[in-house]
């Protein structure tokens, strides 16, 4: 059996990956790449109900059930947009809900991204994070 890999283990590698990079831009860029990497979601689901209010850009993400764990797919049509939610699936997906509920999201403000972000994305990651959340809440109650 798989150990499985925790929230924290996730956030842990993104963390140590932003500190290899020695500035700004080459995070961006990495982000850009993290982006490409995204679990895209089907179009039927980019739906109106599905995008995230909040962000200047349009976010999609969509949720799903699979063996007792939320798995995430997303899409944005900006390209560092795309690179946050791509952080975000990685650390979130396939994981329980109980799991993402009681996730913290520090490992945010430790590879620095808040404070690189425009106050308008910053807002769309907290809502973005809300709205992952809320995924979970929502499959955490049928689970009980």
């Amino acid at each position: 059996k798989i150990n499985h890999v925790t929230i924290k283990d996730i956030q842990n590698d993104i963390i140590d990956e932003f500190s290899m990079f020695d500035d700004w831009m080459q995070r961006y860029e990495y982000m850009i790449e993290l982006g490409k990497s995204l679990p895209l979601i089907d179009d039927q689901y980019k739906t109106d109900d599905n995008i995230i209010k909040g962000c200047q850009s349009k976010v999609w993400v969509h949720a799903e059930m699979n063996d007792n764990k939320v798995v995430f797919t997303a899409d944005s049509d900006a390209i560092i947009t795309k690179g946050i939610i791509a952080i975000l699936i990685r650390v979130f997906s396939n994981q329980t809900p109980k799991d993402i509920i009681d996730a913290d999201t520090n490992f945010i403000d430790e590879i620095g991204l808040k404070e690189h972000l425009s106050p308008t994305r910053a807002n769309g990651l907290v809502s973005m994070i809300k709205q992952i959340k809320m995924y979970a809440i929502a499959y955490q109650t049928q689970v009980n």
